[in-house]
């Protein structure tokens, strides 16, 4: 099967939703069933479950629901088989199921600790397990969103429980989407990190401070983390977080928390204190399912109905273009406003127009001295070396005179020499001319001479003939 899967629109889709009676489920499965899905909800209060079913099928809702403890891995499985059987399996589960605990960690009990991470962290991973081995075989593949927290990665004091648990769960989610990566599985894991949220969280977690608690502001609606869990039903998304309070937060922590955790530690109980309400011992839901009536009511004096930095991540391509727009009309409106736009236009065209970054009439004169000097030392040279000429052609001359007169006086030397030697040469070949001519007289008879004996000796010759007769 391809490990791409393939995510159908809302409305073609069965959605299982964990905690869907209070806060983040409840808003998620009600917005799930206005869009057309399937809607398969499991909780602990088999009350609240009949009621909110009736509740959205008489809105025209297709919905069923399952009785179930997230930490019961049994109970979990048998939640995902009715479905399957109802709805004929399910494309996305949400792993929303959470409670919490307010106090100091050393003065919370061992069994509460374990509690809150059998929930929190176990439920994340019965859930992850049970929808994975129906989401491999699926057609298409399908979604697993995990509901972490902001927590996962600013911890904060009074809440250390609950943020190991987020930072348990943040790390699983993880390692097990990579898994699912390496074995080709067509199923996508996304983290979902809510800041504070406009929920009965402070309400059903069990208060060990004895003082009324709150999540500090800002507080954004539940609308607002259900429409991006949807979102991610339809969309590949990794890890995405919901109020950019909370991500300050924790881009603060991440940066210095060398500085981060004294100040946390300072001031962060005092922030989570209601002090505009009394301390009531609410009963948490800890152990037990707490009842809170199906209710989305506002819990909080001011709620914030809108999470840019969820819809930047959601929209990046929209929201380029319009910080685009907005830039270049906050420009325009800074550039040409009627008193003072054409002045600072002309000051910032003067600042990029690139012939203002050089002083161009200092630069001028700077070349012009640069030119006379290069000026001034050729004509030093041309003089130099007309002088150099001078000298030289003196001294030419003078050497070509001293040669002229040397050679005479050798060519008057040598003609002297010649002559002597010739008149030698002379007088010896007068001296031998008539010894050469007498011996050229002899040798010239003995020749003459030699050539009559041989012609004699041959035997027709006429010589021989003559004398016979």
């Amino acid at each position: 099967m391809s490990a791409k899967p393939t995510l159908k629109p809302l409305d073609q889709q069965a959605v299982v939703i964990t905690g869907a009676t209070s806060g983040l489920g409840l808003a998620t499965a009600r917005r799930a069933a206005k869009a057309g899905a399937c809607v398969f909800l499991v909780a602990r209060s088999e009350a609240d479950l009949k009621a909110l079913c009736e509740s959205l099928q008489a809105e025209g809702a297709r919905c069923a629901y399952a009785v179930a403890d997230v930490a019961d891995f049994d109970a979990l499985s048998a939640a995902a088989d009715k479905c399957r059987r109802l709805f004929g399996g399910f494309d996305t589960w949400v792993n929303n199921a959470g409670v919490s605990i307010f106090g100091p960690i050393r003065e919370t009990t061992l069994e509460d600790q374990r509690r809150l991470f059998e929930t929190n962290y176990w439920g994340v991973v019965n859930g992850s397990m049970v929808a994975a081995d129906h989401l491999r075989t699926r057609p298409g593949g399908g979604v697993i969103i995990n509901v972490g927290s902001i927590l996962s990665d600013a911890p904060m004091p009074v809440q250390g429980v609950y943020s190991a648990s987020k930072h348990a769960v943040k790390g699983f989610t993880n390692a097990f989407r990579m898994e699912l990566m390496r074995e080709q599985t067509p199923v996508i894991v996304s983290l979902v990190k809510p800041a504070a949220i406009d929920t009965p969280y402070s309400r059903h977690a069990r208060n060990l401070t004895g003082q009324a608690v709150h999540n500090p502001q800002p507080v954004y609606a539940t609308h607002v983390v259900a429409d991006t869990i949807l979102y991610c039903a339809t969309h590949p998304v990794r890890e995405i977080t919901v109020g950019g309070g909370g991500r300050l937060i924790a881009a603060f922590y991440s940066a210095v928390p060398g500085l981060a955790e004294p100040l946390f530690a300072r001031f962060a109980p005092s922030l989570m204190r209601d002090r505009g309400s009394a301390y009531q011992p609410y009963e948490d839901g800890l152990h037990e399912s707490a009842d809170d009536g199906l209710e989305e009511k506002v819990h909080y004096p001011m709620v914030r109905q809108f999470s840019v930095l969820a819809e930047v991540r959601k929209h990046p391509g929209i929201t380029t273009a319009v910080v685009a727009v907005l830039a270049g009309v906050g420009l325009a409106t800074l550039l040409l406003n009627q008193r003072s736009g054409p002045t600072r236009f002309e000051t910032l065209r003067g600042r990029i127009d690139p012939r203002g970054w050089l002083d161009t009439g200092a630069l001028r004169d700077q070349f012009d001295d640069l030119a006379r000097n290069i000026r001034q030392g050729l004509d030093e040279a041309g003089e130099r070396a007309g002088d150099l000429g001078e000298d030289t052609r003196d001294k030419a001359g003078r050497w070509y005179r001293d040669a002229q007169r040397s050679s005479r006086k050798s060519l008057k030397r040598t003609g002297k020499t010649a002559r002597r030697y010739a008149d030698k040469a002379g007088g010896y070949a007068r001296s031998h001319a008539r010894e050469g001519g007498a011996l050229l007289a002899i040798a010239t008879i003995a020749a003459a001479i030699g050539a009559v004996a041989l012609e004699s000796r041959r035997a027709n010759a006429p010589t021989r003939s003559s004398t016979r007769y």
